[in-house]
């Protein structure tokens, strides 16, 4: 009888082996009746194997309990086993008899520990093969990552191929200001419903991944398309106690065509990343379809990007000035320094070269580049007693995160000895609160040493009338959009606008100049409504250095 059970004791072992050794087609149903037969041959009434992250999560009592077997006479504990892992995870096990069971002989406890040790054992491993799947394929959020999306792929082509599919990229809109109304705990449980309520419509033919942030990919049958979009346009997601808000996204389109062939992410990625781009854009509303015409806007954005470094090393990029002019007297009072990059020959507009750069912190090489390059041309003029005006040049809003930019302005200025007074910094207004904050640090760092600084196309960002109330400028530029077009009358929306707008500015004293002045009516709309400065067409376009030192010469302007 004994050897009878020793021989089945091996088996068992051997069988929870076999288990063990072949992890790809572990059966949890199969496992659970081997255990239920073990248990019934040792006589046991319950087995329990349990799963925590670590000791805390043990403490509290959060983690995977599992009831391996269980005949409802569970009462005496004769094997508890606990081992901690490398990971500092808990795996604990317990074999349980009935009370009125004899206590059974010490081999079979030794033989049900064994038993237990390689339960514990395939646990362990199960774990740590779903922790792997977790942290390969899934970021921190629990979203599906860019991993699980190329595997995905990898797996359709395989087995079909993926005609017939749509690729998608979004971008949620706003959604920081989501997450600064209903708190941050809250907007992660609204992007989650959003991501289970497009998971849902897409089902299992398709996956949604996170990008990183509020950015995600998708690929899904064309037939869910429509629906897809539809949600996408804009759809209230439940949070909390029975509240809603509206969520949805800059959406880039990618029908994939017959016979596409997928080698790598970029296949794709490239393409619906670009027309979410152009949807965020907004000059094509916030669904664009990625087409050829983006696809050689893309391809030029690589070339600019290969070009740039080399293109800055030779002087290249070359400062090009357009005059402010005072309207009532016709004399120029400043300038305003643009870039032109002369490249084989010819000019590379700035349409085409700017926003690529903007895309990443290359145009902030170009614009300390352009900096140094105003401060030289100032350098030169006040060597030669020239009638010098203040120069006014840009600087993007990826630098307001460079926590040394005071710093690095003012090394490049100084190194040149040019007085602070003849240097003015144009910043575009804000499009976020972050933004804000650290704008209003740059613009205050400034204005401690003396140097102008300006809002730029005054009208276009983020809480517009916050923005002067708060930081200290010295000069607001009005976006040529406030300009009253020649057939309009002064009682027009624009034109009172534009009045009310000169009027607070003067009553903040601040300096006020109006841009995109074009026409002599123009002229005569901003000294009726006391803007004293233009800049614009209608005096200037933006001159090369040698021309613009000529106007300086010459001072003023015919009006």
């Amino acid at each position: 009888m004994e050897h009878d059970k020793t021989t089945r004791y091996y088996q068992y072992l051997e069988k929870l082996t076999d288990e063990m050794n072949d992890p790809d087609h572990f059966d949890r149903a199969q496992f659970v009746a081997l255990l239920t037969e073990i248990s019934e041959f040792f006589g046991l009434s319950k087995g329990v194997t349990e799963f925590y992250e670590n000791v805390m999560m043990e403490q509290r009592g959060i983690g995977e309990v599992l009831i391996d077997y269980d005949n409802g006479h569970g009462d005496v504990c004769i094997v508890d086993r606990r081992f901690i892992t490398k990971t500092q995870a808990v795996i604990r096990g317990r074999l349980y008899i009935a009370a009125e069971t004899p206590m059974l002989p010490d081999e079979d406890i030794r033989r049900g520990d064994l038993i237990m040790r390689c339960v514990l054992g395939l646990v362990s491993r199960n774990r740590l093969i779903d922790t792997v799947e977790t942290l390969m394929f899934h970021d921190q959020s629990g979203f599906p990552n860019l991993r699980a999306f190329a595997r995905f792929m990898s797996h359709e082509c395989m087995n079909g191929g993926i005609s017939g599919r749509t690729a998608v990229h979004f971008n949620l809109r706003h959604f920081g200001m989501i997450n600064h109304d209903i708190g941050r705990a809250q907007g992660d449980i609204v992007m989650h419903n959003y991501f289970d309520l497009l998971d849902e419509t897409i089902g299992e033919t398709g996956i949604i991944c996170r990008v990183g942030g509020d950015n995600f990919v998708m690929v899904c049958e064309n037939q869910y398309v429509e629906q897809v979009l539809e949600i996408l346009s804009g759809y209230p997601v439940p949070f909390g106690n029975e509240q809603r808000v509206d969520v949805s996204g800059y959406v880039g389109v990618y029908v994939l065509p017959d016979g596409f062939i997928w080698t790598q992410i970029g296949d794709i990625m490239d393409k619906v990343t670009a027309a979410s781009q152009a949807a965020k854009r907004g000059n094509h509303g916030n669904i664009v379809y990625f087409d050829q015409k983006m696809h050689d806007m893309k391809e030029n954005q690589v070339r600019i990007q290969a070009l740039f470094p080399l293109a800055l090393e030779k002087h290249e990029f070359h400062a090009f000035y357009q005059p402010k002019v005072d309207v009532y007297t016709g004399r120029i009072v400043g300038a305003e320094a643009l870039c032109r990059w002369f490249h084989d020959g010819q000019i590379v507009p700035p349409g085409q070269f700017i926003p690529v750069l903007e895309q990443n912190t290359d145009i902030c090489q170009l614009d300390f580049y352009m900096l140094e390059t105003a401060c030289e041309h100032l350098r030169k003029w006040l060597n030669e007693g020239r009638n010098v005006v203040r120069i006014s040049v840009n600087l993007s809003r990826k630098h307001l995160m460079n926590v040394d930019l005071l710093d690095r302005l003012l090394s490049i200025i100084d190194r040149h000895l040019i007085p602070h007074e003849y240097i003015e910094i144009e910043l575009t207004e804000t499009t976020t609160e972050v933004e804000f904050n650290s704008l209003k640090r740059v613009v205050s760092g400034l204005q401690r040493v003396g140097i102008f600084t300006s809002v730029d196309d005054f009208g276009m960002g983020y809480s517009s009338l916050n923005l002067i109330r708060e930081l200290p400028w010295n000069v607001l530029k009005i976006d040529r959009c406030f300009v009253p077009p020649d057939d309009e009358t002064d009682t027009s929306t624009t034109s009172l606008m534009y009045k009310h707008v000169i009027a607070m500015t003067q009553d903040m004293g601040l300096e006020c100049i109006t841009e995109g002045v074009e026409t002599r009516r123009q002229v005569d709309v901003l000294r009726k409504n006391h803007c004293g400065i233009a800049q614009g067409f209608f005096f200037d376009k933006p001159l090369p250095v040698e021309e613009f030192e000529k106007r300086l010469d010459q001072q003023f302007y015919p009006i």
